[in-house]
């Protein structure tokens, strides 16, 4: 199993508000519009990417960090071997990813996916 890359998620209410600093002054691009989360970047060098999001997906809270890997079910079974519980899924959302969410050792919310 492979990291692909590794994107932190700013909860935040007003998800627009993140325009002007983000994408007009910054000048990254929108790369991932969903309504309750953006992601912006860079088309050209995708590990700048960073996303503002008003709730996880699928009702679900704010992960602090989203990991894409390359095989998801073997991660997931990592994670359980090492003794981390899953907090959500495995499960296969409508928007193109496969994921589940898991506390790393500080207690931080992360989501682990794949595009499917």
């Amino acid at each position: 199993m492979k990291v692909k890359r590794i994107v932190p998620n700013i909860n935040v209410r007003n998800i627009s508000a993140a325009k002007t600093f983000y994408q007009d002054v910054l000048g990254l691009d929108i790369l991932m519009d969903h309504g309750w989360i953006v992601t912006y970047g860079s088309s050209d060098e995708m590990s700048v990417q960073i996303s503002f999001a008003s709730q996880g997906g699928s009702q679900k809270p704010t992960p602090d960090l989203s990991i894409e890997v390359d095989n998801v079910d073997i991660c997931i079974e990592r994670m359980k071997s090492a003794g981390f519980p899953i907090e959500y899924g495995p499960v296969d959302e409508p928007w193109g990813v496969r994921r589940f969410f898991v506390r790393d050792p500080f207690g931080k919310l992360i989501n682990i996916l794949a595009h499917t």
